[in-house]
């Protein structure tokens, strides 16, 4: 039973980018908590000097990119993850730890992963660069990335014959334990989204987006920055301390159709959504009869097994708690399938009957 917890680490004004990478890497590399560092692994990066090396890929990326730290800018990415007492053992804790810190970040940014045995429940700390590792880009804490990790760590667990919490509860910390909470809009976010709802095709200029603004309640702020202040807040928020597709700059390439961008409201939760979705096995047998590879037969095990695994989360996740309920669904979304389907060919038929009288 695992359960994962997600926190963005800043540098502020209290301390500086090395002092805050260290603080955090030292914590988790403990080795009171590490068995003397037997329970620490790492992907593209040393974990004795792991603080360090993030700091420099945060100078290569300042020097290729042109772009300064502020004090509001993610460093690093806190992943906590932990299991049931008496269910795992530290190695397989930190190897599950691995897998998920690769699924989120696709190989493309350094992790530590640090499994910490001196609680009674065994648990994993993974700390992973913002800072990709051509230095060329950033990670981006996309909407429902807590939903998405609890799904990556729900299929690994039971991939791995663990127990999942079926009904995650709420947590009072910021970011939760439970994932995939509908946390409250921050006013940053709403006022992103009051910018993207403004920014209609209608739309053709600077000055008809600030009249727009003015319109849905905002207060505008003009001069050497841009700010609004949106209902039911107390200060400005300037347009500069936004995500990057809502500045000055950027909502003036908008406006004239050089920049496009997703709007907030329309975002996917999980953008790999689709590909946590249950498919069809693959007949194994049928497979080598024509294909006769021992490296096939191993891909389409670990195939099978994922599916599987996803399967049982979307069961879980719709409170069906047996295959007859799960086969019931099917019959019933089949039925509905056809029903549709006939109406659509009757209106088609139709529609081109229609056609020909005109």
């Amino acid at each position: 039973m695992a359960t994962t917890f997600l926190k963005p680490l800043h540098a502020g004004k209290r301390r500086s980018i090395a002092q805050a990478l260290g603080q955090s890497t030292d914590y988790v590399k403990n080795p009171e908590k590490t068995d003397n560092g037997k329970r620490i692994s790492a992907y593209q990066c040393n974990p004795s000097i792991v603080d360090a090396e993030f700091l420099f890929s945060k100078r290569q990326y300042a020097a290729q990119t042109g772009k300064t730290h502020k004090d509001n800018d993610v460093i690093a990415y806190h992943l906590r993850q932990s299991f049931k007492p008496g269910e795992i053992t530290p190695e397989k804790a930190n190897q599950i730890g691995y897998d998920l810190a690769m699924s989120l970040t696709k190989g493309n940014h350094a992790f530590i992963v640090c499994t910490h045995v001196d609680k009674k429940h065994i648990h994993s700390h993974i700390i992973f660069n913002s800072t990709s590792l051509d230095c060329a880009r950033k990670f981006r804490n996309f909407w429902g990335s807590s939903f998405a990790i609890r799904r990556i760590s729900d299929i690994l667990c039971l991939e791995n014959g663990l127990s999942v919490i079926e009904d995650p509860k709420p947590s009072r910390s910021r970011y939760g334990s439970r994932l995939g909470e509908n946390k409250p809009l921050t006013n940053r976010q709403k006022l992103e989204q009051m910018i993207d709802a403004a920014l209609t095709p209608d739309c053709k200029s600077y000055g008809e987006f600030l009249l727009a603004m003015r319109a849905a309640g905002a207060e505008v702020k003009t001069g050497k920055h841009l700010a609004f202040r949106i209902p039911e807040a107390k200060h400005f928020i300037r347009c500069d301390s936004l995500s990057e597709d809502y500045s000055e700059d950027a909502i003036r390439e908008r406006l004239e159709g050089k920049r496009n961008v997703r709007s907030r409201q329309k975002q996917e939760s999980f953008t790999a959504k689709e590909d946590m979705r249950p498919r069809s096995l693959i007949d194994i047998q049928a497979k080598l009869a024509q294909a006769n590879s021992p490296g096939f037969e191993r891909w389409a095990k670990s195939y099978n097994l994922k599916e599987i695994a996803k399967t049982v989360v979307w069961m879980k996740e719709r409170g069906m708690s047996d295959v007859e309920k799960f086969a019931e669904e099917c019959d019933d979304a089949t039925e509905r399938y056809h029903q549709i389907s006939d109406k659509t060919k009757a209106n088609e038929a139709r529609m081109k009957e229609i056609a020909e009288l005109q």
